[in-house]
């Protein structure tokens, strides 16, 4: 019988060796969980600071501290941008949540965001070579209600010690209100992962599958189902790329959005799902039916599934149907189910399916091309450029219907973001430095190669102990698997 291997390199092959196919995946889902907590205990989390400069005698601490860094603080005090040049400032991310949306779990109180925060700053370190820090704000009135300008205010006074923000696992309305604001009044890039990095993928997605069906944006139809934060980012995203609007439609728990939808018109927490209802959905479509017949691409980003999104439904679409169900854990139908009926193209944002929309090939490369030039904003054309990026590294290295977005292991990818964020930013005129693409495409690979380098010579020397096989064990156990 397969043996579970530490590096979990074979964890699809070991479970369905071991689990009946329909159980696979809620079990894989259970067991990882399970692990993670087991795993997280034992580190005690899983990020640390170390430092970047040497000790080579106690007398270099009057260099890096006092008297000696004196020298550092007020050249900074007189030119405030010195401080991208002689502090980790330029390099570093802060990594902001309130918690009120963790994940597919809600809002876990202010504490409970940290594992996720953490989680997204070692991405940030080993796929971007940026540094991170999580920071889980509570921003709660005294009623426990989240107060949205709390949360701008920190993250405002929080820019003398950051080159950029990723906001995160943030509920609506108030993510909405927080980026809008702290796009338009800090001086540092402010970037909210689950609406313009999942934005930034999906595109990317969307442009391939879109050429391996031989569509043009221009001329297709689109549905989108669910319309939170990611897909009307989504929807704003392929609007600016070309959809015509009057062939989109997007919809919410109550039907398709549209001119006539007053319930969304008198809700001033639906100010975004309302700007696109004045400019979408032309023939008032409020059934699924209606929307689907003849449709190229579904995008869903809702509840999760399975059963969410009907094979009825996609039968009704247009030959070689393009479908992005991407809710976790559990698409809102499963790719077998789709494909059944008659979809060509299935992505879904897990990784144990073929096309996973996954952030994590976004996100790191975008803000690390964002500080390389030292952006003073995230604009729509850099994400947007950032999905081509995605799109064009993926057909030079082969496309097909199973595979149509880059993967967290192709490493160039990122560094491949990073540059074409940074020639965009500049383009844009929110650079502070400038940069040939060659510079920035190198900069960028060295840093993410020296990061995990670091963190493969701390596991190599011990700093970094080895995964215990008992809580490996303990995890399957815990999940009625005997290995």
């Amino acid at each position: 019988m397969i043996k579970l291997k530490n590096d979990l390199s074979n964890l699809q092959e070991f479970f369905a060796a071991h689990v009946p196919a329909d159980q696979v995946a809620p079990m894989q889902t259970a067991f990882l969980k399970a692990l993670s907590l087991l795993a997280h205990r034992h580190y005690k989390g899983k990020m640390q600071s170390v430092p970047k400069a040497g000790i080579w005698g106690f007398n270099w601490f009057n260099i890096w501290y006092t008297p000696g860094v004196s020298a550092v603080s007020t050249t900074i005090r007189d030119r405030h941008q010195s401080s991208f040049e002689l502090t980790n400032r330029g390099n570093l991310v802060a990594v902001v949540s309130d918690s009120t949306r963790v994940l597919g779990d809600g809002d876990c109180s202010p504490f409970g965001g940290m594992g996720v925060m953490e989680g997204k700053a070692m991405l940030m370190k080993y796929l971007g070579g940026c540094d991170a820090i999580a920071l889980c704000v509570d921003n709660r009135d005294e009623d426990g209600t989240p107060n949205p300008q709390k949360l701008i205010d920190f993250v405002k006074m929080l820019q003398p010690s950051v080159g950029a923000v990723n906001l995160e696992d943030i509920s609506q309305p108030n993510c909405y209100i927080v980026l809008d604001e702290l796009r338009k009044s800090c001086q540092i890039p402010v970037w909210h992962d689950d609406a313009q990095g999942t934005a930034c993928v999906t595109l990317a997605g969307v442009i391939n599958a879109l050429k391996l069906t031989d569509r043009k944006m221009s001329e297709i139809k689109a549905v989108l189902f669910g319309a939170g934060a990611s897909n009307t980012t989504i929807a704003s995203f392929l609007l600016q790329s070309g959809l015509n609007p009057d062939n989109l439609v997007v919809f919410d728990s109550k039907g398709g959005l549209h001119k006539n939808r007053h319930d969304t018109r008198d809700n001033p927490k639906r100010f975004k799902q309302w700007e696109l209802a004045q400019n979408t959905n032309p023939n008032e479509y409020n059934t699924m039916e209606e929307a689907m017949a003849g449709a190229d691409l579904l995008i869903a980003l809702s509840t999760p599934g399975p059963n969410v999104i009907k094979p009825e439904w996609i039968k009704l679409m247009a030959d070689k149907s393009i479908v992005f169900c991407c809710a976790n854990p559990v698409p809102e139908i499963y790719p077998n189910e789709a494909k059944a009926a008659g979809a060509y193209i299935v992505a879904t944002g897990r990784g144990d399916f073929p096309n996973q929309i996954n952030n994590s090939v976004g996100f790191p490369g975008i803000l690390k091309g964002a500080l390389m030039v030292q952006a003073t904003q995230i604009t729509d054309s850099m994400a947007i450029a950032a999905a081509h990026s995605l799109a064009t590294f993926a057909q030079n290295r082969g496309i097909d219907s199973e595979n149509i977005v880059p993967k967290m292991d192709e490493t160039e990818v990122f560094a491949h973001v990073a540059a074409d964020v940074a020639m965009q930013a500049i383009e844009d005129g929110v650079a502070r430095q400038k940069l040939s693409r060659d510079q920035a495409f190198d900069t960028a690979l060295s840093d993410i190669n020296s990061a995990r380098e670091l963190t493969h010579l701390m596991m190599d020397k011990g700093f970094i102990g080895t995964i215990p096989d008992e809580l490996i064990a303990q995890a399957l156990k815990d999940c009625g698997i005997v290995s």
